[in-house]
C-alpha cells in the first residue's frame, strides 16, 4: 500500500513540475510527461517501476481520450468534410502504414506481422500538438489547416478497427483471416447492440440525472457510462478504448455534449498524463545511444516519408507548394496513438523489443521537434500565402472591396463577443468599421445581421493594408490569447507607428508584454470583472453606490493611463 501510494505521489509530482515548465515556455504539457517519464522511470534514474497499478491507470488515460474523440465524432461535421475525411485522410493513412510497413519488414528484416503494426502506429499523427496550435495560429480554417484536420480525424477513426486488427494478428492459432473474422463479427455485433440500445436510452437518462439538477450525479453517471460500456466492450473480446468511444459517440448526439466535456476533461488530462509518462519510462537510453545511427535513420525516414506522402496527396490535389508544405509538416510527426498502437503491438510480441525501442524513439523525437517544424514551414511558406484560399488575391480583393470608402473607421481584430460589443458602441457613435475574422459561422451570422464583417487573419500586413489601416483611426484586437495578440500588433507597428491599438486579454500577467509589443492600451478581462464585483459586493451590504463607483474610478484611474486625467478631474 505504501509503495502504491508512494508511486502515485511521484506521478502527480513530477507530473506539476512537469506541466508548471511546458506552460512555462508554451510547450505542449504532453512533451513534458514524455520527459518526465524518460527521466524518473526504470532507465532513467529509477525512482518510478512499470507497476500493474500504474499501467492500470495509464490504461484509463487512453479511456478517456477516446471518449473525448466520440464527443467529437458528429454526423454532421463527418459528411461536411467527407471527401477530406475519407479522400484525402484515408490515403494518407494507406500509403504512409504500407510504406513503413514495407520499409520495416524488407528494410529492416522484420516479419509482415510486425510490418503492419509498425505501419499502422507511424500513420498516426499528433492531434493533441497539431490542433492546438493551428487553433493558436488561427489556421484551423486555412486549406492546410482544413486538410490537415481531415486526416486527422481519419487517424482517429482509424484507431478502432487498428485495436480490432493487432489481437488478430497475434492469434497463436495462426489462421488470421478466421481470427479477423470473429473479431470484426463480435465488433460489429458489439457496436450494433450498444448504439441501438444506447440512442435510445442515453437521452432519457441524462433528461432524468439533469432533472434532479446535481452536478455530483451528472459526473458519477458520466464516469459510470464510460467504465460501464469499456468494461461491455473488453468482455466482449474488444479493447476497453472501444467502448469509451462508442459513449461519447452517443452522448455527442445529445444536447449534453458540451456539459460532459467539460466535467470530463480534468480526468482525461491528468490519467493521459500518466500514459504519456509510461510511454517515456519504456525508453530505454541505453539502447537509444548505443543504435544512433539506426535512431537518426528510423526518424528521417518517419518525418521524411510522411512528409513526402503529404506532399504528393497535396499536389494530386492540386494544391500550390506553400499549403503542401504547411499541411506535410503538420502530419509529418507521430501522435498519441500511435504510440498506443505501438505499445499494443509490444505487449502482444507483434514486435521485437529492439524494433520497438527504435520505433518508440523515432516516434518520440518526431513528436518534439513537430512544433519547430511547424513553426519553421509556416515562416518559410511566406508571410502571405499564394495559394492558400484563406489568404488568396480573392479575399484580399473582398476585403478591400468592403473597406472602399471608409475612412477614418475603425479596425476591429475578432468579432466574438467583445468584438461583437465594441462593433455595438461605434455603431451607437455613428463610427463605421471593418471586422476581421477567420470564423465562417460568425461571419455568416454577422452578416445576416448587416455586420462588416469579413473574412481575414489580421496578422498578415496585406490584409490589414487591404482593411484601410492606412486610412484608420484606430485598432481593436479581440482575440482571446496573446500570441496572436502579439502577432497582430508587430504587423500593424510594421505600417503605422501612430494609429492607437487596443488589446483584449484575459489575465494581467500578459499586460507588459502587450504594452512592449505596441499596445497603446492593454485592458485585462480579470481586471474588469473583478472591479464591478466588488463595487457590487458593497453596494448589496449597504455602501454607497456612490462611494462604490469611486473606487472603481480610482482602480481604473491607477491601472489606465489613458483614463487618468479624466478620473482626475471627475475626482476634483
Amino acid at each position: 500500500m505504501h509503495f502504491n501510494l508512494l508511486a502515485l505521489l511521484l506521478l502527480l509530482s513530477t507530473g506539476v513540475l512537469g506541466v508548471a515548465i511546458a506552460r512555462r515556455f508554451g510547450l505542449p504539457s504532453m512533451l513534458s510527461y514524455l520527459v518526465i517519464g524518460i527521466a524518473v522511470g526504470p532507465h532513467g534514474v529509477g525512482l518510478l517501476q512499470e507497476t500493474e497499478e500504474v499501467k492500470t491507470l495509464a490504461e484509463f488515460g487512453i479511456v478517456f481520450l477516446m471518449f473525448s474523440i466520440g464527443l467529437e465524432f458528429s454526423l454532421q461535421h463527418l459528411k461536411a468534410m467527407r471527401s477530406l475525411v475519407f479522400g484525402f485522410g484515408s490515403a494518407q493513412v494507406v500509403l504512409t502504414a504500407t510504406g513503413a510497413g514495407l520499409i520495416t519488414w524488407f528494410g529492416y528484416q522484420q516479419g509482415w506481422k510486425a510490418g503492419i503494426a509498425v505501419g499502422l502506429a507511424v500513420a498516426m499523427s499528433s492531434t493533441a500538438i497539431v490542433a492546438r496550435m493551428l487553433s493558436e495560429r488561427f489556421e484551423l480554417h486555412s486549406r492546410s489547416g482544413r486538410q490537415t484536420m481531415g486526416a486527422l480525424l481519419f487517424q482517429d477513426l482509424a484507431v478502432v478497427p487498428s485495436l480490432i486488427l493487432l489481437p488478430a494478428l497475434a492469434d497463436p492459432s495462426g489462421d488470421l483471416v478466421r481470427s479477423l473474422t470473429i473479431a470484426s463479427m463480435q465488433a460489429a455485433a458489439m457496436l450494433f447492440l450498444m448504439i441501438w440500445i444506447g440512442q435510445r436510452l442515453m437521452r432519457r437518462m441524462y433528461d432524468s440525472v439533469a432533472h434532479h439538477r446535481s452536478e455530483e450525479l451528472f459526473v458519477l453517471t458520466t464516469l459510470w457510462i464510460v467504465v460501464g460500456l469499456s468494461y461491455a466492450t473488453e468482455q466482449a473480446g474488444l479493447s476497453l478504448a472501444a467502448g469509451a468511444f462508442i459513449g461519447g459517440m452517443l452522448i455527442s448526439e445529445t444536447a449534453y455534449r458540451h456539459q460532459v466535456e467539460a466535467d470530463i476533461r480534468p480526468f482525461r488530462d491528468i490519467l493521459l498524463g500518466f500514459f504519456f509518462i509510461t510511454v517515456g519510462m519504456m525508453l530505454d537510453l541505453g539502447f537509444v545511444l548505443d543504435n544512433l545511427h539506426k535512431l537518426v535513420l528510423a526518424v528521417l525516414l518517419l518525418i521524411g516519408g510522411k512528409a513526402i506522402v503529404v506532399l504528393l496527396l497535396a499536389y494530386i490535389a492540386k494544391n500550390p507548394m506553400d499549403t503542401a508544405l504547411r499541411t506535410g509538416a503538420q502530419l509529418a510527426q507521430a501522435g498519441e496513438f500511435g504510440l498506443v498502437l505501438i505499445e499494443v503491438a509490444r505487449q502482444l510480441k507483434l514486435i521485437e523489443p529492439d524494433v520497438f525501442q527504435v520505433t518508440l524513439s523515432a516516434m518520440l523525437i518526431s513528436m518534439f521537434a513537430a512544433p519547430f517544424l511547424i513553426e519553421r514551414t509556416a515562416r518559410l511558406s511566406g508571410e502571405l500565402g499564394k495559394g492558400d484560399w484563406a489568404h488568396k488575391a480573392k479575399t484580399i480583393h473582398d476585403i478591400s472591396t468592403k473597406s472602399f470608402g471608409l475612412e477614418d473607421h475603425v479596425i476591429i481584430c475578432g468579432y466574438g463577443r467583445t468584438g461583437e460589443q465594441i462593433g455595438e458602441f461605434l455603431t451607437i457613435e455613428g463610427i463605421p468599421f471593418l471586422a476581421l475574422d477567420i470564423d465562417l459561422q460568425r461571419i455568416s451570422r454577422a452578416a445576416a445581421r448587416g455586420g462588416a464583417v469579413v473574412f481575414g487573419n489580421a496578422d498578415r500586413s496585406e490584409v490589414l493594408q487591404a482593411a484601410g489601416l492606412s486610412r484608420a483611426r484606430g485598432v481593436a484586437i479581440a482575440y482571446p490569447d496573446r500570441h496572436s495578440a502579439e502577432r497582430v500588433l508587430k504587423a500593424v507597428r510594421r505600417k503605422r507607428e501612430d494609429i492607437p491599438v487596443i488589446v483584449r486579454t484575459a489575465d494581467d500577467a500578459d499586460v507588459a508584454r502587450l504594452k512592449a509589443a505596441g499596445a497603446t492600451e492593454v485592458i485585462p478581462e480579470t481586471l474588469e470583472g473583478s472591479l464591478m464585483i466588488a463595487a457590487e459586493t458593497l453596494a448589496q451590504i449597504g455602501i454607497p453606490m456612490e462611494r462604490a463607483i469611486a473606487h472603481v474610478r480610482d482602480a481604473r484611474a491607477e491601472r489606465y493611463a489613458s483614463l487618468r486625467e479624466f478620473y482626475g478631474k471627475r475626482g476634483k
